[in-house]
């Protein structure tokens, strides 16, 4: 068995019962980075009373992660194998997406724990009102990918979610802003952690926020869905569009005191 444990994204009390027990009996670890994890083994150690367990550390992420499963695929039925990223749920934006998938392709039983994730509570904390989104991660770094990518999280017709680098969150602000000044957002800084902080509002009113502050730690960048302005046709836009007579006649009757016959006999003398 598998077992991918979310972690938390900032406050250790975020941590469950259930992955404390995971992790207890744990014998190999998977990890993003075995320094991480170790630290806050020793950490859930020394506050919870967690017994730290008799495992062995390996290193998967988005460089070794295939030479790690030639290593040691054949050792996994042996051992109680977890998987867990430096913070927050594993696999999103994650490079444990490898792992998953080869469970899946040799039929190894494998289990994800629910828990933190800097996705959802950020979205959740945005008050935006539509319950759907999109999840963006990282954007491309620079170039015309970047360019693509960000046009694409602002057009897209639903309220859109990016991680960014605080070195390049004022560069965020910018491109936003050039590509619509008016644009509502929500950035949540430091999720959990002693800092975090929340802001919202147009790129601009941010920006202007944030030069009196210091920009460190983790962002998400929620991004409000475009607005789409709805365009009602005229009743003589209706008449003068090329449609079969049925369906314009419906349209007619919609606009009209004739009922959608009486509109079909009309159409059709003309």
């Amino acid at each position: 068995m598998i077992t991918f444990i979310p972690t938390p994204i900032g406050n250790p009390q975020d941590i469950t019962i259930r992955a404390i027990k995971a992790f207890e009996k744990t014998t190999l670890f998977l990890c993003e980075d075995t320094r991480q994890t170790k630290r806050l083994l020793r950490l859930l150690e020394e506050r919870f009373d967690m017994m730290y367990p008799k495992a062995q550390f390996y290193s998967f992420n988005e460089h070794n992660g295939q030479a790690r499963l030639d290593e040691l695929a054949s050792t996994f039925a042996s051992h109680e194998v977890v998987y867990v990223s430096d913070a927050g749920m594993p696999i999103i934006s994650d490079p444990g997406q490898l792992l998953v998938a080869f469970c899946q392709k040799h039929d190894i039983a494998y289990d994800v724990f629910p828990g933190a994730s800097a996705v959802t509570t950020a979205y959740a904390a945005s008050g935006f009102e539509e319950g759907k989104f999109l999840f963006y991660a990282f954007l491309p770094h620079k170039g015309k990918e970047r360019v693509t990518a960000l046009s694409g999280a602002m057009d897209n017709g639903y309220n859109t979610v990016l991680y960014e680098s605080p070195h390049r969150l004022a560069k965020l602000l910018d491109e936003i802003e050039a590509i619509d000044a008016q644009r509502e957002l929500f950035l949540a800084k430091e999720i959990s952690k002693k800092y975090q902080s929340y802001y919202r509002g147009s790129a601009q009113t941010i920006k202007e926020t944030l030069e009196t502050l210091t920009i460190r730690g983790e962002w998400v960048v929620v991004i409000s869905a475009k607005e789409v302005k709805e365009k009602s046709l005229s009743f003589t836009e209706v008449l003068h569009l090329d449609l079969p007579p049925k369906p314009k006649a419906k349209l007619l009757a919609q606009l009209s005191d004739k009922s959608v016959k009486e509109w079909y006999e009309v159409l059709i003398k003309h």
